[in-house]
């Protein structure tokens, strides 16, 4: 039997990736002016988008991102926060007609110590979830297996967007 070799291709990028420091670049700081396909978004909405991580949890994992960088959600406007909501919303029913999971792990990070990547500008994750999702690799190789390309998933999402 030979060797066998996982590609997680994501993995070095987010490696090698600089880290930002408090009050670096803020790479959602310019969401509503970029290119959809460049920028994976799949939907906006008009004040916030569905955008997919490019160092996803599981495969389509979804965050709901304001334009406007603000690190809480107090505040965002009363308009701005039920947009968000309606969001989130509208990324479980992509996913649900897209990829058909069996649920949805949905949350907030606020401030770095919660596991906030870029704490002035929140966001919610809408990550999918299968049963028997989880297997070995994580548990035993510290490394998560994503069976689609970021690309081919943002074609097969935005085909359920509109």
């Amino acid at each position: 039997m030979g060797l066998e070799y996982l590609h997680a291709y994501w993995r070095m990028p987010y490696i090698q990736a600089p880290k930002p420091e408090a009050g670096g670049e803020n790479p959602f700081a310019d969401l509503a002016k970029r290119d959809e396909r460049e920028a994976h978004i799949i939907w906006r909405g008009p004040t916030n988008c569905l955008v997919l991580n490019r160092y996803p949890y599981n495969v389509g994992h979804v965050m709901a991102i304001p334009y406007r960088e603000v690190p809480n959600l107090s505040d965002l406007t009363p308009a701005e926060r039920a947009d968000l909501m309606d969001s989130i919303i509208k990324a479980q029913d992509i996913l649900t007609r897209a990829i058909k999971p069996d649920g949805f792990n949905i949350g907030f990070n606020f401030g770095r110590v919660a596991g906030a990547g870029i704490p002035r500008h929140l966001h919610a994750h809408i990550v999918p979830r299968w049963s028997g999702d989880v297997n070995f690799m994580p548990v035993l190789n510290d490394t998560k297996v994503l069976p689609i390309a970021l690309d081919t998933l943002w074609e097969k999402l935005r085909a359920h967007a509109s």
